[in-house]
């Protein structure tokens, strides 16, 4: 027990200890203490369940190492998330509308065409600041508009 710690086991290192000492009881040699002798016996038997779990630890980890290289992840979003999407896309242009044609704008340059604020300070010929409150104010409004 002050080497394994668990009952079981301890259980069953002591029970294949003279397990082993009763099948190998011819070959003790007399000069030598018994008692070492068992303990011997028993040290080996622990070292040799110590590697039969870590074995089967390993074992088990490369079973579920192989589930998982064999369960592949599908990215693809199934039909379901497809229409959510194109139904929140349809909410959101619905909403959109009804901004001014200025906000309208703004949001469409950046986030449907994906323009940095120089790209649309450019394409619209104003200040980067401008751009950049605009583009506050548009979100702002869009967002009153969604909680509504």
């Amino acid at each position: 027990m002050s080497r394994i710690h668990n009952e079981f086991d301890a259980e069953e290192v002591t029970i294949k200890t003279f397990s082993k000492a009763f099948d190998k009881i011819a070959l003790f040699d007399e000069q030598y203490n018994f008692k070492n002798w068992l303990l011997t016996i028993s040290k080996n038997t622990h070292i040799d369940l110590v590697r039969q779990q870590k074995n089967q630890w390993q074992s088990a980890t490369e079973d579920q190492e192989l589930k998982m290289t064999e369960t592949l992840l599908d990215d693809a979003p199934t039909p379901e998330d497809l229409l959510i999407t194109k139904q929140n896309l349809a909410e959101l242009l619905k909403h959109l509308k009804t901004l001014k044609p200025k906000y309208q704008k703004m949001i469409q340059l950046r986030f449907f065409q994906e323009m940095t604020y120089q790209e649309m300070a450019d394409e619209l010929e104003e200040p980067m600041n401008n751009i950049k409150v605009k583009l506050l104010r548009a979100k702002k409004l869009l967002l009153e508009s969604l909680g509504k």
